[in-house]
């Protein structure tokens, strides 16, 4: 999973979760550049003026399921709208806290999920990544 831009997006409405997974992907140098978005709406509408830029998209996006207005299964739903591009430039790593097996469930059923972490993120769980 080595990509050559080493741009990764991290979309949690928890600002700690934020900010711990932004200061472990910084210090175990997983990412050159951590894209934080605090909500799904904020990040779709990030990723969608990328269609014809690329490069610009992460490479990984880190989801969390559980945000209000918008889950991580709604930001699914959308994403999947998006052009082809973007879909196939983007890994997408589910994040919770949940413990609900239907969570789990749906994660791994969904194409564009390849994986499904509990949250926090922590340099155990990068390093198995890498």
């Amino acid at each position: 999973m080595e990509p050559k831009s080493r741009k990764v997006m991290v979309v949690d409405d928890n600002q700690i979760d934020l900010y711990i997974a932004e200061m472990v992907m910084k210090t175990t140098k997983f990412a050159d550049e951590v894209i934080c978005m605090g909500s799904a709406r904020e990040a779709l509408d990030y990723l969608k003026p990328l269609h014809d830029r690329p490069e610009e998209l992460p490479y990984l996006i880190f989801l969390d399921i559980n945000m209000p207005e918008m889950t991580g299964f709604d930001f699914l739903n959308e994403y999947k709208s998006l052009p082809e591009n973007i879909r196939k430039k983007c890994i997408i790593m589910m994040l919770t806290t949940s413990l609900d097996e239907n969570d789990r469930k749906l994660a791994e059923e969904n194409v564009f999920v390849q994986r499904f972490l509990n949250k926090p993120l922590d340099k155990d769980k990068i390093a198995q990544l890498k």
